[in-house]
C-alpha cells in the first residue's frame, strides 16, 4: 500500500483513494495526471476490486501504452482493460454486431474507404452540387455521429442547404454500411451509444461488469463518447473523470 501512496501529493493521495462515487480529478499541464489514474487503478486492485470489473479509457494508443507501462509496475500481472474508446467499442461490436443488424465479422473501413463510399452514394442520389465536395460530406456525417445522432433522428435546420442534402445522403449512406457488414470509425462508438439506448437489461448487465470506470482527458470526450461512460455508470456511479486545466492543482 504505502508504495502505492508514497510520493503523491495529499490532493493527489486523497482521488487515488477515492473508493465509492464519482470523482473529477481537475489538474494542469506536469501536474501528475497520468499517474494520478494509473494509482488509483493500482490501489482499487490492492482494496480487492477485481480487474475485470475496471475499465479505463483514453483517447490515443500512446496514452493507452504509457498507463499500462505504469500500471504493470504498480501491479505486475494485472489484467485490467485499457485502452481508447473506439478499441473498447470494436471489441463490443463483434459481441453484439447483430443487435445493430451487423454480422461478427464486418469490417472497418479507414477515412478513404469511407470517403469514397460517400462519393458513391452522392452520385447515386445524383446530388450534383456535392459531387465536387465528399469531404464536407463525410465531416457532415461524422459530426452527427459524433452527437450520437443516428440518421433517422438527425434534424438539420430547414435553412442549412447542407444539412438538408443529409436527409438523403447519411440515410443512403448508412444501408451502404449496413449491406456490405462495414462500419466507419465513427461506427464504432455510435452502435454502441444505440444498442445501450435499445437494450436496458444489456446495459444494466455491463454496468454491474464494469462497476469502476475512468476516464483520461475527459473535457475532449463528444456526446457519444460521454453517453457510452454515462451508461455504463448508471447504477454503478463510479466514474472518475480526469480532465486538464490551467489550475496547478491536481484535485
Amino acid at each position: 500500500m504505502q508504495s502505492i501512496l508514497e510520493n503523491l501529493s495529499p490532493a493527489q493521495r486523497e482521488a487515488v483513494t477515492h473508493r465509492d462515487g464519482p470523482l473529477l480529478i481537475l489538474a494542469g499541464p506536469g501536474s501528475g495526471k497520468t499517474r494520478v489514474v494509473t494509482h488509483r487503478v493500482a490501489w482499487l486492485l490492492e482494496q480487492g476490486v477485481a480487474a475485470s470489473s475496471i475499465v479505463a479509457l483514453t483517447f490515443t494508443n500512446k496514452a493507452a501504452d504509457e498507463m499500462r507501462t505504469r500500471l504493470e509496475r504498480l501491479a505486475p500481472g494485472s489484467s485490467v482493460w485499457i485502452g481508447t474508446f473506439h478499441r473498447f467499442g470494436a471489441q463490443f461490436l463483434r459481441q453484439y454486431a447483430p443487435r445493430v443488424g451487423l454480422k461478427e465479422n464486418f469490417s472497418i473501413l479507414d477515412a478513404r474507404d469511407s470517403l469514397t463510399l460517400v462519393g458513391d452514394v452522392i452520385r447515386e442520389l445524383g446530388i450534383e452540387d456535392l459531387m465536387s465536395s465528399p469531404e464536407a460530406v463525410a465531416r457532415a456525417i461524422s459530426a452527427a455521429k459524433a452527437e450520437a445522432l443516428t440518421p433517422e433522428s438527425y434534424q438539420p435546420d430547414r435553412y442549412d442547404p447542407m444539412g438538408q442534402k443529409m436527409l438523403q445522403v447519411y440515410p443512403a449512406y448508412a444501408r451502404r454500411l449496413l449491406a456490405a457488414n462495414a462500419v466507419d470509425f465513427d461506427d464504432l462508438l455510435m452502435h454502441v451509444v444505440t444498442i445501450l439506448r435499445e437494450d436496458p437489461e444489456l446495459r444494466a448487465r455491463l454496468d454491474e461488469r464494469y462497476r469502476y470506470l475512468l476516464v483520461d482527458e475527459y473535457q475532449d470526450t463528444n456526446l457519444t463518447q460521454c453517453s457510452i461512460a454515462r451508461a455504463l455508470s448508471i447504477d454503478h456511479p463510479n466514474l472518475a473523470d480526469r480532465k486538464s486545466t490551467r489550475l496547478k492543482s491536481s484535485h
